[in-house]
């Protein structure tokens, strides 16, 4: 089966320090297809600071010397807060070498005080679906750019609600406005991915997917968000068979074009 992880950090992430050959190396010995590295370009920083782009070049002195047989390498970049400063979104994903673009929310706005959710505390359900709200009313202003292939690990914020805190936050009260998000997204031929959160999450994805199939989606990628080599392909096969039980094929991109493989 072809399997393709595009959702993986190197160094050049703020919270990786791994090479990218150890990590093209982990795909290789993982059996999978493609790999596709998606460092950080993230607009508000960890604490909520505003952070510009210096240029691609760190980013194609590590990508282009690259060549392993067997794997596919791709270049991409996962976008955060991209509608801090549409501009300069629009400026860094028009370099010709980006394959492909992970639109992505790890922060609250800067006007709700811009820090990201894994530094915030969930004391209680409240607290959760705060946070949830303005999460989303950010995901629903980022999926009507056009700066994003598809639309980043949509259940983020759960991880750290539920799985760190201890919570039990379902997404029944958001389902309309995922419903919107998910008709934007289709009807402007983008996708989503569903992030296996290093094979932790895949299962969670079920009702996602099923809300997205049924707004016209056709578009998935996998990633498994690995920043170490360790987790370079968790959980890609267990959610490619779960694309493969809901009737999705598996999309992967090269310089920003989608191509989907039969399961």
């Amino acid at each position: 089966m072809f399997l393709a992880d595009c959702h993986t950090h190197t160094h050049l992430s703020p919270d990786s320090d791994s090479a990218a050959i150890d990590m093209a190396k982990a795909a290789q010995k993982a059996g999978l297809s493609e790999l596709c590295f998606t460092d950080h370009v993230d607009f508000l920083d960890f604490d909520g600071n505003r952070c510009g782009f210096d240029s691609w070049e760190r980013y194609l002195e590590q990508f282009q010397p690259l060549s392993l047989p067997g794997v596919t390498l791709r270049l991409g970049v996962e976008l955060g807060e991209a509608w801090e400063d549409p501009a300069l979104a629009r400026e860094v994903v028009s370099h010709p070498a980006v394959d492909f673009v992970i639109g992505s929310v790890h922060n609250l706005s800067s006007a709700d005080g811009g820090v990201d959710f894994y530094y915030l505390h969930y004391e209680n359900e409240d607290d959760c679906h705060r946070v949830l709200s303005a999460y989303f009313d950010c995901m629903e202003t980022l999926c009507a750019m056009d700066c994003y292939d598809v639309l980043g690990h949509i259940i983020y914020p759960l991880r750290y609600m539920n799985r760190r805190d201890g919570n039990h936050v379902a997404l029944e009260r958001y389902l309309p406005q995922l419903r919107r998000i998910f008709t934007t997204v289709a009807a402007r031929g983008r996708g989503i991915e569903v992030n296996t959160c290093r094979g932790e999450t895949v299962e969670d994805w079920r009702e996602v997917l099923t809300l997205y199939r049924d707004c016209g989606g056709k578009i998935v990628t996998l990633g498994s968000d690995a920043h170490a080599p360790a987790d370079v392909g968790r959980g890609i096969p267990q959610a490619a068979a779960l694309l493969k039980e809901l009737g999705f094929d598996l999309a992967v991109y090269e310089k920003r074009q989608a191509k989907l493989i039969p399961l």
